[in-house]
């Protein structure tokens, strides 16, 4: 089970809440976001992907999780966000004496509102007390997801190469382009997921051909595009109907 909704508190967050379910739980897919995790009461933070990762990675019958948009992580922790890509880590390792307080879970309740909505609150104190995040970070995101390249990313953001390169592993852990391929499987994904064919996909979002959005989506996702989209493709849901953590 998987339930998320858009933070009340931390504009462009997501607040989210999962517990394994009875087959084989679906990896945890680039994004280049960062996240905050409570794990059956315990506190760690996901750095930025590059390959498809177990949920294993962090063992835990409950999970709750705030999901930051790209590149406002570094100042929160405090490290640059090279430092933690791919990696799992315990926030008090990042910020020691940071702790949550204690969530009550009612009986039979497995995945806890309550733990999500503490760990929004911390993460909303947390950002309060923190540096402003770098003030290009998400201009350099909404160039590179409108599908322009690096050369006019960093001159609409009025950076050169370098400057960018430096700025983009400091915010979102690696450099412009890889963060570009990143978004542009978040694209072609959501594309998947509505049940769009390959081909169109592929000129959707920018793809050379069909061939390259395969080789992206094997080498970033370690699936198909197919076997995605046959597993996630979206149902309708029922009117009224709501997915709050």
């Amino acid at each position: 089970m998987y339930q998320e909704r858009a933070s009340r508190v931390l504009p462009g967050a997501v607040v989210w809440r999962a517990e394994p379910g009875d087959g084989p739980a679906a990896p945890v897919l680039p994004d280049g976001c960062m996240d905050l995790l409570w794990a059956d009461g315990r506190l760690w933070v996901a750095g930025t992907d590059t390959r498809p990762h177990s949920t294993g990675d962090v063992t835990a019958a409950r999970f709750a999780g705030v999901r930051l948009p790209p590149g406002t992580a570094p100042a929160l922790l405090g490290v640059p966000a090279h430092a933690l890509v791919d990696l799992r880590v315990p926030l008090a390792e990042l910020l020691p004496g940071v702790r949550l307080p204690g969530v009550r879970l009612p009986d039979g309740e497995r995945t806890g509102p309550g733990a999500a909505r503490a760990l929004e609150d911390l993460a909303a104190r947390l950002a309060a007390a923190a540096p402003p995040p770098d003030p290009l970070a998400a201009g350099i995101v909404a160039h590179l997801r409108a599908g322009h390249s690096v050369a006019r990313t960093a001159e609409a953001v009025g950076l050169g190469a370098r400057q960018l390169h430096r700025r983009s592993r400091e915010a979102f852990g690696y450099g412009p382009k890889t963060l570009a391929r990143v978004l542009r499987l978040r694209r072609a994904l959501a594309l998947a997921r509505t049940g769009m064919p390959a081909a169109e996909i592929a000129y959707a979002v920018g793809c050379a051909d069909q061939a390259h959005l395969a080789r992206e989506v094997r080498e970033l996702a370690g699936t198909t595009l197919g076997a995605y989209s046959a597993a996630n493709r979206e149902t309708p849901q029922p009117s009224g109907s709501s997915t709050t953590a």
